[in-house]
């Protein structure tokens, strides 16, 4: 490695964010690189004239003390606050309601707003997309962007917080096992509908898990702390079912959900905007946290690594940032 250089972040979802700012905390020189047009990756929000709604993760959970020392920094910050919707299970064995006793948690005003914070205090390159790698004749690594062709910047190490199944054609002519372990992550896309009302939708629950149908989870975004504007809900689509109609059009999968929605109560909305997530969770994600090459320089973190959801995303960003200061401070020693 070329400790003098700095390290190459490639996605700003928050396993990039979280490992990035790691090694920064720890006076290592860092670069985030990511093709959105803004980071945050799954805990995304989507915004329109008078309405906004979170289209990815919905909300998280903190149970590992590391994870729960970095949610008080952002409460801190007013970028998260506990969210209490009334909760409801639907399908199945018929309505009933989960562990109230679980706490969850949501970005205030938005789902972005904890990613953001933490990329405010980082370097970061946005619609910059990381199409291949390749290794100087010092052993540096440069990279190669489809907007600008490669970079004339060396990197000490490039490090994927990437899904899967981008992570695996950039690595696999460098490191091969690191691209087989990529693909061992089957991940599973989602279709999200984001509804918009005139006026406030009057039904018995605030957010809903459904274990019938295509709907997996229903949510009012309205109720969440800080939302303002139009009255608008979430409905994501399971994902088997997502898979099944990826490719079509999105006003047959509205309908659908729409009518899977009516189905337990819910209105047609005065106006709908959908996305497809064509990675969105992984069946099931690995439990080994991260990977790291110290011989190469190359590593891997991001949810699918880490169990799945935004607390093994931001763990296993670390994780991988730790890998890589023990590997710098064993060679000075």
């Amino acid at each position: 490695m070329h400790p003098q250089a700095p390290v190459a972040l490639i996605g700003a979802g928050l396993a990039g964010l979280s490992c990035a700012t790691a090694l920064q905390q720890a006076g290592v020189a860092v670069q985030l690189f990511d093709k959105s047009r803004g980071p945050a990756g799954r805990m995304s929000t989507r915004r329109a004239e008078g309405w906004a709604c979170d289209h990815g993760a919905q909300y998280f959970t903190a149970r590992d003390p590391r994870f729960r020392a970095e949610l008080s920094r952002w409460q801190a910050a007013g970028v998260a606050a506990p969210w209490a919707p009334r909760l409801a299970v639907l399908g199945g064995l018929g309505t009933h309601h989960p562990d109230a006793s679980i706490q969850r948690f949501v970005g205030l005003p938005q789902m972005t707003a904890p990613a953001r914070w933490l990329a405010d205090q980082l370097p970061l390159a946005l619609q910059s997309t990381v199409t291949a790698l390749r290794r100087d004749s010092t052993g540096a690594w440069q990279l190669q962007s489809a907007e600008q062709g490669w970079l004339a910047q060396p990197f000490s190490a490039a490090l994927l917080a990437l899904p899967a199944p981008q992570a695996a054609p950039l690595l696999a002519p460098h490191a091969p096992a690191l691209a087989e372990l990529s693909t061992q992550a089957r991940m599973r896309g989602c279709w999200a509908l984001m509804l918009q009302y005139e006026a406030p939708v009057d039904l018995p629950f605030e957010a809903a898990f459904v274990n019938r149908g295509p709907l997996r989870w229903i949510a009012r975004d309205s109720s969440k702390p800080g939302r303002s504007g139009a009255e608008t809900w979430l409905l994501h689509a399971e994902a088997e079912w997502s898979e099944a109609h990826l490719e079509h059009a999105p006003e047959q999968v509205a309908a659908l959900m729409l009518q899977a929605f009516a189905e337990h109560g819910g209105p047609a909305p005065q106006s709908w905007s959908a996305h497809r997530w064509r990675y969105a969770d992984s069946a099931p994600a690995l439990d080994i946290g991260f990977s790291w090459q110290a011989e190469s320089g190359l590593g891997l973190c991001g949810d699918w690594l880490h169990g799945g959801k935004v607390e093994g995303a931001w763990l296993s960003g670390l994780k991988l940032a730790q890998a890589l200061l023990h590997s710098r401070a064993t060679i000075r020693a």
